[in-house]
């Protein structure tokens, strides 16, 4: 880890355009149009057979119309041959996994470019515990879900230890996805 800071003649350039999310921001805040900030995510699923599906993300809802993707994006969802499947793609576990550590690792990158911090590499390692008794029925004592989920970083930056832990400290705190997984959130299932 390199704790050179940067000089005045230097930009720091982690792609972010934090700029832009700051006008962004202020735009929402001086439109005084709360439901303006509303979006609703969205991703339809199709059967293939088995436990292998095919999700779809094209649009989303947001700034009060629909918008759309600039290319739709298709996921693989299924499960590993040790559960009698086909292993066609990651689990539906696993895809809440990358979510995690794709919106943690964003997050860094966008206030390490607001804080003036230049960065070399980021890497996560990801993983989540789980005892399947509970998804296979065995004990309606066991959870379904994850029983401890963990996040480890290495990061290379123009920054200091304490630097580098506030960025992630910063990610965590506006990480949707880390929200979702620690804090319980209303989801409704039906027919259409």
């Amino acid at each position: 880890m390199h704790t050179a800071t940067p000089t005045i003649d230097e930009t720091i350039d982690n792609g972010v355009n934090v700029g832009a999310l700051l006008e962004a921001r202020e735009a929402l805040a001086q439109a005084q149009a709360p439901e303006a900030a509303r979006f609703t995510w969205r991703a339809h699923c199709d059967w293939v057979g088995g436990t292998h599906s095919r999700i779809a993300v094209e649009d989303f809802h947001g700034l009060g119309e629909t918008q759309h993707h600039q290319s739709g994006f298709t996921f693989a969802v299924d499960h590993p041959a040790v559960f009698a499947a086909a292993d066609h793609g990651p689990t539906p576990v696993e895809y809440v996994l990358i979510g995690l550590a794709g919106c943690l690792t964003a997050g860094i990158a966008a206030v390490a470019q607001h804080r003036g911090i230049q960065l070399r590499s980021i890497r996560a390692r990801v993983e989540g515990d789980m005892d399947i008794q509970g998804i296979l029925g065995m004990d309606p004592e066991v959870r379904n879900g994850f029983d401890d989920v963990r996040v480890t970083y290495e990061i290379d930056a123009d920054a200091s230890r304490a630097e580098i832990e506030a960025l992630v400290a910063q990610s965590q705190k506006r990480s949707a996805v880390y929200d979702l997984l620690t804090n319980p959130t209303r989801v409704r299932v039906a027919l259409a």
